[in-house]
């Protein structure tokens, strides 16, 4: 069988509806606690490295908070195409919460690397495959119930081992993948669909149903959640998941350090192990 070129894959994304809905959530006053949290987490992994970055480009769906966030860097949108200087012109590139609504994630993170000059830095924070993991299991049993049937409501979103795996097939050296959880409690389902909507991360799928759904669905699915997905601290409420995976990755240089080649340790594992037990 053929694989589908990037450009012959159905769509995830309805890129039309993602700018409506950030534009949106933007002019009411966007809930950023999650991408705060993000612009502390990378702020705070750039001083471990003590390097100085002068030429640094951010790449996102929410300009004015990371601009804040990083003053000086170049702020580029998170459009299919990115609008990054030559090739060997940054220091660093950051993609900041936007890798997961891609349609091509790896093609995203390629087009930082090819703008990074050598031994610079890529680092992309974004949600992990446990985000909202209480409320895609209760829209999607709910929806079976009522209707029979399932349609697309919450994102897909990567697995932390496969999303570094990503950073290698870019081409990136030292590639690092970590994971942030954050456990938050809500109202009921309406109090986190409209954080969600505030958010900016309404439902944009391309294969997304066109009509509002049905309110037996989301009656249903509020029960659901509330049954299965209760806060711990308080059973009126529930619980919802929010994972933040940060990838990291360099631009090859040759003085950067190199993995040994397999089959060239000096020692081995089982007299490792003896040495050791034996010092104790």
């Amino acid at each position: 069988m053929q694989a589908l070129s990037s450009s012959d894959r159905p769509a995830l994304t309805d890129r039309a509806a993602l700018t409506r809905n950030r534009a949106r959530a933007t002019r009411a006053g966007l809930a950023d606690f999650l991408h705060r949290i993000a612009a502390d987490e990378l702020q705070d992994r750039l001083a471990e490295v003590k390097r100085s970055f002068r030429d640094v480009a951010v790449v996102t769906g929410h300009p004015a908070l990371w601009a804040e966030a990083f003053p000086g860097a170049l702020i580029l949108p998170d459009t299919p195409v990115l609008d990054l200087p030559p090739p060997g012109s940054l220091d660093l590139v950051i993609h900041a919460m936007s890798l997961h609504w891609a349609d091509d994630p790896v093609g995203q993170i390629i087009q930082c690397a090819r703008a990074l000059r050598p031994d610079g830095l890529f680092i992309a924070v974004c949600p992990g495959n446990q985000t909202l993991s209480e409320l895609r299991a209760a829209l999607a049993e709910a929806e079976a119930e009522v209707s029979g049937g399932l349609s697309p409501r919450v994102l897909p979103m990567g697995e932390i081992r496969e999303m570094g795996a990503l950073l290698g097939r870019a081409g990136l050296a030292l590639p690092v993948a970590d994971l942030l959880n954050l456990p938050a409690s809500y109202r009921d389902l309406i109090h986190l669909a409209q954080d969600l909507r505030a958010m900016g991360e309404g439902n944009a799928l391309a294969a997304r149903l066109r009509q509002p759904t049905r309110r037996e669905v989301l009656a249903r699915a509020a029960a659901i959640y509330a049954e299965r997905f209760p806060d711990r601290d308080d059973p009126a409420r529930i619980r919802a998941t929010f994972d933040l995976v940060f990838l990291t990755g360099w631009s090859p240089a040759e003085n950067q350090q190199k993995p040994l080649r397999p089959g060239s340790a000096q020692m081995l594992l089982a007299d490792a192990l003896n040495d050791t037990k034996d010092k104790t």
